[in-house]
């Protein structure tokens, strides 16, 4: 596996090729290490180790500070892969309030992309953020740090006017500067079609194979979910005698297009 850094226009190149990208969590170095030699494209240091490092029931509980500790641990552990680090829960609350955030996540963690969740109400934010050098990657679809106003870990983009909702805010995002896009559960034509539509890449969970790439919560497709895994996750350490060997399954599985099967794209 070649060690020259992956970035941003690695990914876009991945895309104009027909490349698959393989992106999955990670949350400290001996993961980051394991994950770059199995030729993981993209490590997301994700809120989501509220959940499944720290017992959480959201997202919400994590700070800019964990954040921070997590995404440098991650980034000392890596060489190859591209590090983007998830912005929480009211942390791009207003603009200024976001590049101060993103400030510290890429000179404390060493993050070289930040992620943050949700649409219009976010593109000034986005505009700011690029405007002073920072790579966004959007996210659309089911917010996790939203769950408490919608309900419940909900599929969305099943209806018209949400599912158009969610392909005008994807476009909108690219126009603002943002360079990568994650579509969480929401249907597979959908995911599909804003893949094709937008010039940047679309990482999808839980959106079908028709997207660029795609992401997994690390410790879901090792099958360390004490609870009921995800339906459209995969337990990638089952038949296989070492977590290495079920991180290259999954990188090989996301590159040939056989993840996720049809049974794992519940819309």
């Amino acid at each position: 596996m070649s060690a020259v850094p992956i970035s941003v226009t690695t990914l876009a190149a991945m895309k104009s090729r027909g490349e698959r990208i393989a992106c999955l969590t990670c949350y400290d170095a001996s993961f980051a290490h394991l994950l770059d030699a199995a030729g993981v494209d993209l490590l997301l240091v994700g809120d989501s180790l509220g959940m499944v490092l720290q017992g959480h029931a959201t997202t919400v509980p994590v700070t800019v500070e964990q954040m921070a500790y997590h995404a440098g641990c991650v980034s000392r552990g890596r060489e190859r892969a591209l590090v983007v680090a998830d912005l929480p829960f009211l942390a791009c609350a207003t603009p200024e309030r976001a590049l101060d955030n993103a400030a510290r996540l890429m000179q404390e963690g060493g993050a070289q992309v930040v992620k943050l969740e949700g649409g219009a109400t976010m593109l000034e934010t986005v505009r700011r953020l690029t405007d002073q050098g920072i790579p966004v990657c959007a996210h659309l679809g089911l917010l996790p740090q939203s769950v408490h106003r919608i309900g419940g870990y909900r599929f969305q983009g099943r209806d018209h006017a949400s599912s158009e909702a969610i392909r005008h805010d994807a476009l909108a995002m690219q126009d603002a500067g943002a360079s990568l896009l994650v579509l969480e559960c929401v249907p597979a034509t959908l995911a599909t079609e804003v893949s094709v539509t937008l010039t940047i890449p679309v990482i999808g969970i839980g959106a079908g194979a028709g997207c660029d790439g795609q992401v997994l919560v690390l410790h879901d497709m090792l099958g360390l979910n004490p609870s009921r895994p995800p339906s459209f996750s995969r337990d990638f350490m089952s038949g296989h005698d070492s977590i290495a060997a079920a991180i290259a399954a999954y990188v090989e599985a996301v590159r040939t297009g056989s993840f996720p099967a049809v049974n794992e794209t519940p819309y």
